[in-house]
């Protein structure tokens, strides 16, 4: 219940944080145009609001043409919704989600959407898309600038890594060390994504052999399905040692490496892990490195298989590479991993309009299960970054009802020079909704299956 709760609260900040850039995106370029907005909502308010302000009513000194008073800020109501689905803008002259056909057989005013020209309706179409992009970018630089970067190089990582089962069924075994995806060399600092989303993989097997993978297609699915793709191993080291526990009677020392376990070989915590439990409250005799010496050590494990130890983390055993960035450096920097997220994520999209991919679908539970069990600000950060990515670019494609359908109809608009009829407009607006609504449904249906049925 605590992890639930953690996760949920992880959520909802980052919907928050992510409807308010992206609206705001809309807001300010209608208001430098402007266009009036009537009410900015994070989140939905049918029948009733958490929140509502509407500020002071107050003649703005600055005259449109016609010497009415131009759009101000004070002509909107700002509220929080109870229903946590997004949010909006209403934006006065305009077809949208409200569906204020009443507003719209009055006469056109100066400060309306529709009244203005074709480029300035794009570009306040565009706004938030564009909000959502500057943003991971923005974070993605001071992740860099806050944290820098510490990595594990791949082939630093000597003992390799652990695969999930659906990566060992096309050809991955514990231990392989990847470096290549599609003939590029991988580094862990660039997203896993590029390998789990490759037609051909090489890895080190056996520290010797260099060996190629094909993956399948629907590769990024199977290892989804599965909740992970590779973790790394580490041989299992003493770091610390807990009085009165098994380890300390026993004569085990800091620094200890483990070997074996009776005839049973551990070069990592995975082999180890296991066969330490088949002996769990048995005399049983380990094979340990101690300052470069070999030698046995006979303990009895505890009945739920301990020794009482801490164990060495992959980073106090492998070499750890940092990289620092100035204010200024980290700039170009969060704009590439932007970009590079960018492009891997669209990249997967290939397999969406396959039966795997719309099985894979997943609603509200499914973005909540990207963030960590335990409160991390970077984790937190670099998943609300690749959220933004993931808002922006949905956001943009032609589907009526979302920015990408506006965005559809006006370029329509500056190509043709003849601008869609209001009927048109307001029957894709329907259709566009209808879809959406029914792909939210069978979205969040597929989690409930999943978290709950499966």
């Amino acid at each position: 219940m605590e992890t639930f709760g953690i996760k949920a609260l992880q959520l909802v900040a980052a919907l928050a944080l992510l409807v308010i850039i992206h609206e705001f995106g809309h807001y300010i370029l209608a208001r430098a145009f402007g266009i009036k907005v009537e009410k900015f909502y994070l989140f939905f308010d049918p029948w009733f609001a958490l929140f509502r302000w509407n500020p002071k009513k107050k003649e703005n000194p600055k005259k449109n043409a016609d010497g009415t008073p131009r759009a101000s800020w004070r002509d909107t109501q700002y509220g929080i919704g109870w229903l946590p689905l997004g949010g909006y803008v209403k934006i006065a002259g305009m077809i949208d989600e409200s569906m204020d056909k009443e507003s719209m057989a009055k006469e056109p005013q100066p400060w309306e959407f529709r009244t203005k020209p074709a480029y300035q309706r794009l570009l306040v179409m565009l706004g938030g898309v564009i909000m959502n992009f500057v943003l991971a970018i923005v974070i993605y630089a001071a992740i860099a600038f806050t944290w820098g970067e510490k990595h594990i190089e791949y082939t630093d990582a000597s003992e390799g890594f652990d695969f999930v089962p659906a990566a060992q069924e096309v050809g991955f075994r514990n231990g392989d060390i990847p470096l290549e995806a599609d003939g590029s060399k991988v580094s862990s600092r660039e997203p896993l994504m590029k390998i789990a989303s490759a037609k051909e993989v090489k890895v080190l097997r056996n520290q010797v052999d260099t060996v190629a993978i094909k993956l399948p297609d629907d590769f990024l699915f199977r290892i989804n399905d599965a909740g992970g793709f590779m973790a790394m191993r580490f041989p299992v080291v003493i770091k610390q040692i807990m009085p009165g526990e098994p380890a300390a009677k026993a004569g085990f020392e800091t620094g200890d490496r483990f070997l074996a376990v009776d005839s049973t070989l551990t070069p990592s915590y995975t082999e180890f892990a296991e066969a330490l439990t088949k002996k769990a409250g048995q005399p049983t005799v380990f094979l340990v490195d101690r300052n470069d010496s070999v030698f046995e050590i006979e303990a009895v494990p505890t009945s739920d298989g301990k020794l009482g130890f801490g164990l060495a983390l992959p980073e106090d055993i492998y070499p750890v590479k940092t990289i620092d960035y100035s204010l200024l450096n980290s700039i170009p920097k969060g704009v590439s991993n932007g970009v590079t997220t960018f492009g891997n994520y669209v990249g997967s999209l290939k397999y969406v309009f396959t039966k795997r991919g719309a099985e894979s679908l997943g609603g509200f539970a499914s973005i909540g299960s990207m963030f960590p069990a335990r409160w991390d600000w970077r984790t937190f950060w670099e998943t609300v970054a690749f959220l933004s990515i993931i808002l922006g670019f949905l956001n943009v494609i032609p589907i009526p009802a979302l920015d990408g359908g506006h965005v559809m109809f006006l370029l329509w608009e500056v190509v043709t020079r003849r601008k869609p009829s209001e009927k048109v407009l307001e029957y894709a607006q329907i259709a566009g909704m209808t879809f959406l609504f029914a792909l939210l449904l069978y979205a969040n249906g597929n989690d409930i299956y999943r978290f709950f049925i499966k």
